[in-house]
C-alpha cells in the first residue's frame, strides 16, 4: 500500500483492490545498491553454430550486436513494460558466447535507487536472443529463444536471493 491505494485481495501490488493495474509508488523507499542477473539460450542448427564458430554470419559480428543489442534494451525497460519504473541504469554487462547447441547470453544490471533492476536484466538478455535469431536468420530460421531467467539479485527489502540449480 505504498501509494496510498490498496492492493489486490491476493497482495499484488500492482493490482488496486478493485483488479486496476498501477504503477506503485516507490517515493518513501530509500535508494539502495542493487543488482540483478539474467540468462537466456538461443538453441541453434549445426549450420548456425559452425557459422558462428568461423566468424562467418553474413550480417556481421553476431556477438558484438547482440551485446550492444542487450545494453540498449536494458535502457529502455520502462519504455517496453508499461509498469516498470524508470530508474537510473548505473550498469549493464551482457556477455554473449557459444554454448552446447547454442548461444548462451548472460546479462548483470545495476542500480543505486528504490526499486529493482531485474526487469532491466530480463529485457537485455531477451532483446539479444532476439538480435542473435535476427542476424541468424539468413543461415537458418529455426533458431529458438528457449529461456530467459532472472539467477540472481542482490540489494533492496527482499534481500538476496540465488535461483536454485536446475
Amino acid at each position: 500500500m505504498a501509494d496510498g491505494k490498496e492492493t489486490s485481495p491476493g497482495g499484488l501490488a500492482h493490482l488496486r483492490s478493485d483488479g486496476a493495474a498501477h504503477m506503485v509508488d516507490v517515493t518513501a523507499k530509500e535508494p539502495t545498491v542493487r543488482e540483478a542477473t539474467a540468462v537466456a539460450r538461443v538453441e541453434c542448427s549445426d549450420a548456425v553454430m559452425a557459422r558462428l564458430r568461423e566468424g562467418s554470419v553474413p550480417k556481421g559480428d553476431v556477438f558484438a550486436v547482440a551485446r550492444v543489442a542487450g545494453i540498449q534494451a536494458a535502457k529502455k525497460t520502462p519504455t517496453l513494460l508499461p509498469l516498470a519504473h524508470v530508474i537510473g541504469l548505473h550498469g549493464c554487462e551482457v556477455d554473449v558466447e557459444l554454448a552446447d547447441g547454442g548461444v548462451a547470453i548472460r546479462a548483470t544490471a545495476r542500480t543505486a535507487d528504490r526499486t529493482g533492476v531485474e526487469m532491466e536484466a530480463l529485457t537485455a538478455v531477451t532483446v539479444a536472443a532476439l538480435a542473435v535469431v535476427d542476424m541468424v536468420k539468413g543461415i537458418d530460421r529455426s533458431a529458438v529463444v528457449a529461456e530467459a531467467k532472472i539467477v540472481a539479485k542482490s540489494g533492496g527489502r527482499s534481500g538476496n536471493w540465488v535461483r536454485p540449480e536446475d
